[in-house]
């Protein structure tokens, strides 16, 4: 056979090969019909072990730490369902942690306040369903996770009471496979709390679409919001973002600066905080989807209806799209333009990495405690200072 024919024959091979691949089902459904071998189904709960209904932890009390599943050996968590009483309207779910541990570490691969990790934020109740996280119906009284956790030498996951009065119940599922072995590459997943209130960087101040002088620039994001700051090699998956905004003004000017195996400036640089999460032009209403959403926007609520005040939550999750580093990440976002904007942020960072390594410990319940509400009260209060910085004036309108 002459070279020609050779090559020839070698491209049609490799085509037809790419074409079986293509044509393979990769979804959930396809991978449910195939038969597995060497993996059994176990699940960790609060049952009532003597038989009888009282199938919950009870009287967890204020500093109590509780182990909700410690097993050995190789599996993956594939399922949590946590439910608390009582409710959000008693007891605040950010004043209680959740730390997971993989492969015998001691120190927490995940930790962060149950509320925010489950896409609660705020100590509050709401709607909420995306592909890995969910709050179902009924006041969000149920919290769901699906994010797959894989551990090779045991897992060992904890709650502490950090609230100032006791956990009547707690009731709980943890479903996972046990396996002799883990299949080759499995990462270990990894979810990080962060909290800042915000500091203006701009010697104007808050000057936010230029409003008060020419907006200044910000091309390494030194001051921005960390997200999460990563060593190793790994995939950042998603974020729970909580944003307490003390102006009328449109928060989302920030943008996301993604910094990926040491680099000095952004590798990833976004255009708006509201474009990384996949909207444009500050939109201003809850909308939910598997991998993107706003789950709490502050226009609905008519304490604020200055429009961008007070809470919001957003969120987005790398299911198809992670993003991937070799040596590091380091994931941040500018609090308004050029950081100027003083706000009360929150955000739980998710990702996988290829072994279990500690997060930084998160802040205390004092200090990630959540700034009030500013209302149409404190704004009148600053019309009045206002007004007597212009003498007072009896028909002063306000934008002399």
């Amino acid at each position: 056979m002459n070279t020609k024919k050779h090559l020839s024959l070698f491209s049609l091979c490799f085509l037809l090969a790419v074409s079986v691949l293509a044509q393979q089902p990769t979804s959930d459904l396809f991978s449910i019909a195939q038969i597995k071998k060497g993996i059994k189904s176990k699940r960790v709960s609060s049952y009532d072990t003597t038989g009888g209904n009282n199938d919950r932890f009870e009287n967890i009390k204020p500093g109590e730490k509780r182990t909700l599943f410690r097993v050995k050996g190789a599996g993956i968590i594939n399922h949590i369902w946590i439910t608390i009483a009582p409710g959000p309207e008693g007891l605040k779910r950010d004043d209680l942690v959740i730390r997971m541990y993989w492969d015998g570490n001691t120190s927490p691969s995940v930790e962060s306040p149950i509320g925010s990790f489950f896409g609660q934020g705020w100590n509050e109740s709401y709607p909420y369903h995306s592909q890995p996280l969910l709050a179902t119906p009924g006041d969000a009284k149920a919290l769901v996770s699906y994010f797959k956790m894989p551990f090779e030498k045991g897992a060992f996951i904890e709650i502490e009471n950090q609230s100032d009065r006791a956990i009547d119940a707690f009731y709980y599922y943890v479903d996972y496979y046990e396996m002799e072995k883990l299949p080759l590459d499995m990462g270990r997943f990894h979810a990080w709390f962060n909290h800042e209130l915000t500091e203006t960087e701009t010697p104007e101040g808050e000057n936010e679409w230029g409003i008060l002088g020419k907006p200044g620039e910000n091309k390494n994001g030194k001051s921005n919001y960390l997200f999460a700051d990563i060593k190793g090699k790994g995939q950042f998956i998603g974020v729970n973002y909580y944003v307490n905004n003390p102006t009328p003004m449109w928060y989302g000017e920030g943008d996301d600066m993604i910094f990926i195996d040491g680099s000095d400036l952004p590798t990833l640089n976004g255009t708006g905080t509201e474009d990384y999460f996949n909207t444009s032009w500050s939109p201003k209403e809850v909308f939910l989807t598997p991998d993107f959403g706003a789950a709490r926007i502050n226009s609905t609520d008519k304490t604020y209806p200055q429009g961008w005040m007070g809470r919001t939550h957003v969120y987005r999750f790398h299911i198809s799209d992670p993003i991937y580093f070799d040596k590091s990440l380091r994931f941040t976002i500018e609090h308004g333009h050029n950081n100027a904007l003083v706000l009360d942020l929150r955000s739980v960072a998710y990702w996988y990495q290829s072994q279990a390594v500690g997060v930084p410990a998160i802040q205390s319940k004092e200090q990630r405690k959540i700034m009030p509400a500013i209302t149409p009260v404190e704004i009148l209060k600053w019309r009045d200072a206002w007004r007597k910085s212009k003498g007072n004036g009896k028909a002063l309108w306000g934008n002399e």
